[in-house]
């Protein structure tokens, strides 16, 4: 009998060595409102991510948590108690228990590890928790960095340069990518 979890039935708490993965605090709004105005952080993004449906970062957060959950789970990534950024559980395939995964960090938060790690531990909690067996990622070609955090996380890209529909006039070429 698997006592393994269906996704979505919690939102998950996870501690690591250095983060902690949880749920969105309303007092981490200014960090938020801060990560969904840098243009350098969403230029590689889709453009209809949750957090960024509203302007009002407060509300995003009281929000969260009733409007996403049927389709998405989106944790705050912390770092010593520090709001660094989001990591995203979305588009789960029931059938062949498939989830893809994404994040993004504040651009003061680049460069230090903080985006592997989460998807390690988000890696693992999928992997020893819930009934997942695929996890899948998207990125777009130009995204070097997180291409390097997918594959440091034992992914493989399985197509390069997909047109996609992520919400920009023209199509999005996209790299896909399993694990």
């Amino acid at each position: 009998m698997n006592r393994r979890k269906k996704l979505f039935t919690e939102i998950p708490h996870l501690r690591g060595e250095r983060l902690e993965l949880k749920r969105v605090q309303p007092a981490d709004a200014p960090a938020l409102a801060e990560l969904t105005a840098d243009t350098d952080v969403y230029r590689y993004l889709p453009t209809f991510l949750f957090e960024k449906k509203y302007e009002d970062a407060g509300y995003v957060i009281d929000h969260l948590y009733d409007e996403c959950l049927k389709d998405s789970i989106i944790l705050g990534i912390y770092l010593k108690g520090e709001f660094c950024g989001l990591i995203e559980l979305y588009g789960y395939r029931d059938p062949i228990h498939k989830i893809s995964v994404g994040y993004r960090l504040l651009k003061r938060c680049w460069g230090r590890g903080i985006a592997s790690e989460a998807l390690k531990m988000i890696i693992r909690y999928l992997c020893d928790e819930t009934d997942t067996e695929i996890i899948t990622a998207s990125t777009m070609p130009e995204n070097h960095a997180s291409a390097n955090v997918l594959r440091k996380n034992g992914f493989s890209l399985v197509v390069h340069a997909a047109d996609e529909n992520w919400g920009y006039e023209v199509p999005t070429p996209t790299d896909k990518w399993i694990r």
